[in-house]
């Protein structure tokens, strides 16, 4: 068997290195292809928890780590957190609220238990057994008829007539109450219950046909009547030191392209314990928080979209979102579970939220935490940016944990604010909750322009 010849000449030599050149190329993308499909398929069946598990937790070196009972804390809203009291035996049944009314109904014996089974003489009633139960009466629609008085003098009758003045309303001349009005807009945006499905009911309920146009028509006067209210929330938090912005994308029907819908955005923007706005916009561009905030001079705390750059005031401080920054480096050890360079990662980033969850636990106040931060937090940053750094050169180009490294890294001084101030929280978790839950809700939006 003749040996193969080692290629010697220049031509072949440069011919090899570009076909290894090629294969380590190829072989990089398909290790981003793979990354991309498998992040896709978590993004559809996986998991929507973003905590690590224990055995994450013990792929590194052993140090002090938040718990996975504090990661789970800590990523629940504040104000949907439930009651953290020390488990215990069931005591039994529920009470109900003391403060219902209380109807009662009296059950009296059947004729044979009113008779004495040994004389025969009737019984007397010494007591009840008494249970409850929660009832409820249905929604009694009734129509409400105005008389208002009209009054003339006999002796003066060149006066003319006088009539009691009309009640102010919601909607002059509807057909509907105020509480009417009321109960549709409160079903809507609380309870969540479509206009549709609301006129549906009260023809199923009532025979009563109202179209959704109407009812449509009926939430835009409400809504007209809350501009000025806004309008002073809005005042509010720009006469403030500390904003949180997000956006989300909502469907809207327009009139023109029947079938298609525009892709809108829905703005809030709040501060932790204060007042909400809602600010919805066509489109994701700069012009609406730019509006919104005017000259606002205060702490802006954002996920780091282009669109919050160079709006407000001079003074105005731009703080990015811990929350977000988790979620990219999460991301890559959702692909690789035992990934040894991004789980360190997420794992300091829960140290740093377990910070402020002991500063809550204690009740120690904003100066409290603002201590315990620069105690425990700053140690904590720079061995971040250095795990950050180091894994951004090991990391594949376009892949995840690249793309996380490059994302940290690029927002590394907004990040990095919240030693600074203390009212800065580490994430806009709680606004950012609230604005996909009004996405989820909005769903579609009927165009009214």
């Amino acid at each position: 068997m003749s040996e193969v010849p080692i290629p010697s000449a220049p031509a072949d030599l440069e011919l090899i290195a570009q076909l290894k050149s090629r294969l380590q190329y190829a072989e990089l993308t398909i290790r981003v292809l793979e990354e991309r499909l498998r992040l896709m398929r978590i993004e559809k069946y996986g998991a929507g928890g973003e905590k690590l598990s224990h055995s994450q937790m013990q792929l590194f070196e052993p140090e002090p780590v938040v718990s996975e009972v504090i990661v789970q804390a800590e990523g629940e809203p504040a104000r949907m957190r439930r009651s953290t009291k020390t488990s215990c035996k069931h005591p039994g049944r529920q009470e109900l609220p003391p403060n219902l009314p209380h109807v009662e109904r009296i059950m009296p014996c059947v004729p044979d238990q009113r008779v004495c089974k040994r004389c025969g003489k009737e019984t007397v009633v010494i007591g009840y057994e008494e249970s409850s139960q929660l009832d409820v009466e249905p929604a009694n629609y009734f129509v409400l008829v105005t008389k208002r008085e009209k009054r003339a003098c006999r002796r003066c009758e060149e006066l003319g007539v006088v009539a009691a003045p009309m009640p102010p309303r919601i909607i002059e001349k509807c057909l509907a109450s105020d509480r009417i009005v009321i109960d549709t807009v409160i079903s809507k945006y609380c309870n969540h219950t479509p206009l549709h499905r609301q006129s549906m009911i009260l023809e199923r309920d009532m025979g009563l046909e109202i179209s959704r146009a109407t009812l449509d028509g009926w939430v835009l006067k409400v809504g007209e009547l809350l501009i000025p209210m806004v309008a002073a929330m809005r005042r509010e938090l720009i006469s403030g030191t500390y904003i949180q912005a997000d956006e989300t994308p909502v469907d809207v029907q327009m009139r023109e392209g029947r079938g298609k819908n525009h892709q809108a955005y829905l703005w809030q923007y709040g501060r932790p314990g204060g007042s909400v706005v809602f600010d919805f916009r066509l489109g994701r561009g700069r012009d609406g928080p730019k509006r919104f905030l005017g000259q606002f001079e205060g702490i802006l705390q954002t996920d780091g979209y282009t669109a919050y750059d160079q709006i407000g005031g001079t003074r105005m401080i731009h703080a990015a979102c811990w929350a977000h920054a988790r979620r990219q480096f999460f991301e890559a050890v959702q692909l690789n579970p035992r990934d040894p360079v991004a789980t360190p990662i997420v794992a300091r980033m829960d140290e740093l939220f377990a910070v402020d969850a002991e500063a809550r636990r204690r009740v120690i106040g904003l100066t409290g935490r603002h201590a315990l931060r620069q105690e425990r937090a700053k140690p904590l940053l720079d061995d971040i940016r250095s795990k950050i750094e180091a894994a951004q050169s090991v990391a594949l180009p376009s892949s995840a944990l690249s793309k996380a490294c490059q994302y940290a890294l690029t927002l590394w001084r907004e990040l990095t604010r919240f030693p600074e101030y203390s009212e800065l929280e580490l994430s806009k978790a709680m606004v950012s909750y609230c604005t996909s839950l009004w996405g989820l809700s909005w769903a579609r939006v009927s165009s009214v322009c």
